[in-house]
């Protein structure tokens, strides 16, 4: 399976994690750091990593705009899956053994179910956030099945070639971290497959403030008010 998959991996001033999440995760797939701007040592280390692809990006774009070039890059490269994860060691590179063995569907799902010095109001935000969605995502009248999902703002995640196509085809509004539910809401709604499967996940950092907020909640109103797909 490895030939077949790329790990896409933003980064954004991640040196003391990306060596070892790079390396990790080249045991299992092939992988591509999309450097976001870092100011620190992130591109000379990914650099120095033999077998790593990597782009840099000129300024800081946020998850979005790396995540897409991600899979821009994978899909003119004929790969048939994209797994993203997170630079910071919130995800283990091992667990790509999950997703990489997980039958396919358009859309694979890391369920945040073994959590290690998560904050309760991060908890709290995930499961009100997950609430909202599987509310939202179905229009009323659309004839799309009841979303019982479980974790819907997860990163780690793996795209199939026609969910990747579908989000690098659509006009995209995220400007955060609410690309993770935007891009759930497209392929929910266009019909493709989702699945799920258990991960672990240990808090390190955050990257939460007003701005993210703002568009998640943003985000979140969109896909309730609309039929967008």
């Amino acid at each position: 399976m490895k030939n077949n998959t790329i790990v896409v991996i933003p980064a954004y001033n991640e040196e003391e994690t990306i060596r070892e999440v790079v390396e990790g995760s080249l045991r299992h797939a092939d992988v591509y750091v999309v450097d976001d701007c870092s100011k620190d040592k992130t591109a000379e280390i990914v650099q120095s990593i033999r077998g790593a692809n990597y782009l840099k990006h000129n300024k800081n774009t946020h998850i979005p705009r790396a995540i897409l070039d991600g899979i821009r890059f994978a899909l003119g490269k004929d790969y048939d899956y994209v797994i993203t994860m997170d630079a910071g060691l919130s995800h283990d590179p091992d667990e790509l053994r999950s997703f990489i063995k997980k039958p396919h569907s358009d859309l694979v799902v890391g369920v945040r179910k073994h959590k290690r010095n998560v904050p309760l109001y991060r908890k709290l935000l995930s499961r009100t956030a997950t609430a909202l969605m599987n509310i939202s995502l179905r229009p009323i009248g659309s004839g799309l099945p009841r979303a019982n999902f479980r974790d819907v703002t997860s990163g780690y995640r793996r795209y199939s070639r026609k969910a990747a196509s579908l989000l690098l085809e659509r006009e995209m509004k995220a400007k955060t971290f609410d690309f993770h539910t935007e891009s759930f809401m497209l392929i929910y709604r266009n019909g493709l497959s989702i699945s799920e499967v258990p991960i672990s996940y240990h808090f390190s950092n955050s990257s939460l403030n007003m701005k993210v907020v703002r568009d998640g909640v943003r985000m979140f109103l969109d896909i309730l008010l609309t039929r967008r797909c």
